[in-house]
């Protein structure tokens, strides 16, 4: 996959932490969160199990220290780091480069 350039998605105050926000990216709807230790993270928003794009909306926590979203619809546990799910090893969902560049979040997808 070739990544386009830096894109700001939005402020950093904007992203509220353990709670996750979507944005469109060059045609990519990207989930992007933020963790209480102000890290950020962006992830592909499709639920591999429904396809609904609603990843953003699912529940962040850890998974043996991992950062980690449960999606909404059906509960399986994806890595913010890796895109893995943690309950099923045959799903993933695409990682993108997330940063802090200023006062906002950029991504590149």
């Amino acid at each position: 996959m070739t990544l386009s350039p830096w894109t700001a998605v939005c402020r950093y105050t904007e992203l509220l932490p353990e709670r996750g926000v979507c944005a469109l990216v060059h045609e990519r709807q990207i989930a992007i969160f933020r963790d209480f230790g102000g890290l950020v993270y962006a992830i592909g928003n499709r639920d591999p199990f429904s396809g609904a794009q609603i990843l953003s909306r699912g529940i962040v926590g850890t998974r043996a220290g991992e950062p980690t979203v449960a999606s909404p619809m059906h509960k399986q546990v994806f890595s913010l780091v890796t895109g893995a799910c943690l309950d099923d090893a045959t799903a993933t969902v695409p990682v993108y480069p997330a940063r802090l560049r200023g006062e906002h979040v950029e991504v590149r997808a």
